[in-house]
């Protein structure tokens, strides 16, 4: 019984010395990392590409909301500093309504 205490007891205590069962120079970690980049992330990121693209086409097929004139959204207190004051910064004619409707529709 002693002799399986001690055992027990030896294998949960900790050491100094640790060996390693195989010592590496470190020099094949680039090398692996250029690997993993060309073989796993490009793929990746082109999979990821097409998945947006295939979802962008499928939405640009619907047509854009009727404008409805609701008193809380595009208030304007005072114009933007670009422009004719009245479109964003990123304004897009298709997408983004002016406080008195779409530019194409006016």
């Amino acid at each position: 019984m002693a002799l399986m205490l001690r055992a027990v007891r030896r294998q949960f205590s900790t050491s100094v010395i640790r060996n390693s069962a195989q010592e590496s120079s470190g020099h094949d970690g680039g090398v692996m990392w250029r690997n993993l980049s060309l073989f796993v992330g490009f793929p990746v990121i082109g999979l990821c590409m097409i998945n947006a693209f295939l979802d962008h086409q499928k939405h640009a097929g619907h047509e854009r909301p009727p404008f409805v004139a609701y008193e809380h959204l595009r208030i304007r207190n005072k114009p933007f500093p670009w422009g004719d004051g009245k479109k964003s910064l990123f304004h897009n004619p298709h997408t983004n309504a002016l406080p008195d409707g779409y530019e194409d529709e006016l």
